[in-house]
């Protein structure tokens, strides 16, 4: 959205005046009266800028909502399990070469007796990790611990079918699941089936933390977001007791719960959404600690968090297509269900954020015309509502898990806005292929075993092509470098920051792409040319 401005007056017309009595025949004297053609643009603009705000104040009630509810966050359990339930531990992994022997060998570290645990790898690969995969299974069986591999030769239901078929053979009335790039805690088991002493606890999720939170800034800035969601979302519903989500790993769930809300699911891309929904619809209750911590890796490169990112965006959209239905009719308070409507929704505002882009430019030619003060009263409620709230949001979240350095979270906020901003095309397509029913395989987010430290990445597989992807991302950047021209010619200076946060988005989305691509490409050729080199010899 853009501050209204008062232009200099100048001697002769400015480019914007010439184009602008190209278009209409009001020869803009005086105060400009505002024509059809005008009402066309400001009326989808600020419309959606309206529907955009309404989860822009969202966000300010989660963060009431977390504080006003302080008193309830998760205590550790009062009551202990006399003997200690059996446990099975999943370990759902597709083509994870390079992290597959730190996950076996952290979750084998974890404390629990040997004889009520069992260890499933339940490997979809259909790369070089099936068989080393399977020949860390058998070391680590012939060492003693209780561990399987199952491998399946098709990846029907992807990580759901998965799931749903290592129950078939899982022995534990627990289940927890770790995603290959998680490094569980030693003591994780120990601290979470407790709370399964309360008969209606059906899930119990830790908090996701960072091995390489500090690799670049990208990292710093998914970190952040990632933080927003378990420190203030996740605490908030929490604690107010309303519907929250299992987050598919680092969590733990009761097989009871799984089979009573009807199992592991695949027709959304979200299957721990979706099974949240319906077993909480069920009357589970879900438990959140924070306090415990689950190390995991985040992708260091664009298009990776890209594709991360967009799988979510497309499931949870997905999830609210099927059962928002059934939610809105439950017999539920209907604060739950605002809360859920709200949770499960928001993916919309990336279509919505298209729409406003477009509309951005010839919006700004029409308020040229108009004076300082005619639309400074929806300006500032609706900057109020949705820039102001993203900050608000991310730097309480921030503040809160890092009270002595949260200062550092004023810096990362333009860059945080930008990579929101640079996700906008391929979530808005996840969003539509969502609405219109198109289905979509499984995508995988690549992950390197990188824990902090500098990595030659152009040695890593499992790169994806990006497409036509940051083709339009940055064209869409140049379309702001001519808004950010346009505002230059007109004075309207204020604006300027803001449109070049668009820029960076876009740009650094579009160019960082292509880049990493480039050097995979340049990598292949090389490997390709020392492989002919040594066949000729």
């Amino acid at each position: 959205m853009l501050i209204p401005f008062e232009p200099a007056l100048l001697a002769a017309p400015t480019v914007a005046e010439r184009l602008m009595r190209s278009l209409f025949d009001d020869p803009f004297a005086g105060i400009h009266k505002l024509s059809w053609f005008d009402w066309s643009l400001l009326l989808p603009y600020f419309g959606v800028l309206i529907v955009l705000s309404v989860y822009g104040l969202h966000r300010y009630d989660v963060i009431r909502t977390y504080f006003k509810y302080r008193k309830n966050a998760t205590r550790p359990p009062q009551r202990h399990f006399a003997e200690l339930p059996p446990v099975t531990i999943q370990l759902p992994i597709y083509n994870e070469r390079y992290v597959i022997e730190r996950l076996i060998d952290e979750v084998t570290k974890i404390e629990y007796p040997k004889h009520l645990l069992q260890i499933q790898v339940l490997d979809d690969s259909t790369d070089d990790t099936h068989p080393h995969a399977e020949a860390l299974v058998e070391r680590y069986r012939a060492l003693g611990f209780p561990i399987e591999y199952l491998h399946r030769a098709n990846r029907q239901g992807f990580k759901a079918g998965a799931l749903q078929e290592g129950l078939k053979s899982a022995t534990g009335e627990l289940v927890a699941i770790f995603d290959a790039d998680f490094v569980p805690p030693t003591d994780f088991l120990l601290k979470t089936v407790h709370y399964f002493v309360d008969e209606k606890v059906g899930v119990v999720q830790t908090r996701w933390s960072y091995l390489n939170r500090d690799y670049n800034f990208l990292t710093e800035v998914e970190a952040m977001l990632l933080d927003g969601h378990f420190i203030l979302e996740h605490g908030a519903r929490s604690r107010a007791g309303y519907f929250f989500n299992f987050n598919g790993t680092a969590g733990i769930l009761r097989r009871r719960m799984i089979d009573d809300a009807g199992g592991w699911q695949h027709d959304t891309l979200t299957e721990d959404s979706d099974l949240s929904y319906r077993a909480q619809l069920k009357g589970w209750r879900f438990v959140y600690v924070p306090g415990l911590e689950c190390p995991s890796e985040l992708p260091v490169e664009m298009h990776g968090f890209q594709v991360q990112q967009s799988r979510w965006a497309k499931g949870l959209t997905q999830v609210a297509q099927k059962l928002l239905p059934s939610i809105l009719r439950a017999k539920l308070p209907w604060r739950v269900k605002l809360e859920a409507f709200l949770h499960l929704t928001p993916n919309i505002s990336y279509p919505l954020m298209l729409v406003v882009s477009a509309l951005m430019l010839p919006v700004m030619i029409v308020r040229f015309y108009m004076g300082p003060f005619q639309m400074l009263f929806l300006d500032l409620p609706l900057i109020a509502a949705s820039f102001w709230s993203v900050s608000a949001f991310y730097v309480v979240a921030y503040r809160e898990l890092f009270p002595r350095t949260w200062k550092r979270s004023l810096f990362l906020l333009p860059m945080l806005i930008a990579v929101g901003i640079g996700l906008t095309v391929i979530n808005t397509r996840a969003v539509l292929e969502a609405l219109f029913g198109v289905k979509s395989g499984f995508v995988r987010t690549p992950k390197y075993a990188i824990e902090g430290k500098p990595m030659n990445l152009q040695n890593k597989k499992y790169r994806r092509k990006s497409g036509w992807l940051p083709y339009i991302e940055i064209a869409i950047g140049g379309y702001f470098v001519a808004m950010v021209a346009f505002a230059i010619d007109t004075y309207n200076y204020l604006s300027i920051p803001f449109l070049l946060m668009f820029v960076a988005g876009y740009f650094w989305a579009g160019f960082s792409t292509l880049y990493h691509e480039q050097q995979g490409r340049m990598r292949w050729m090389r490997e390709r040319r020392l492989a002919l080199e040594a066949a000729a010899r």
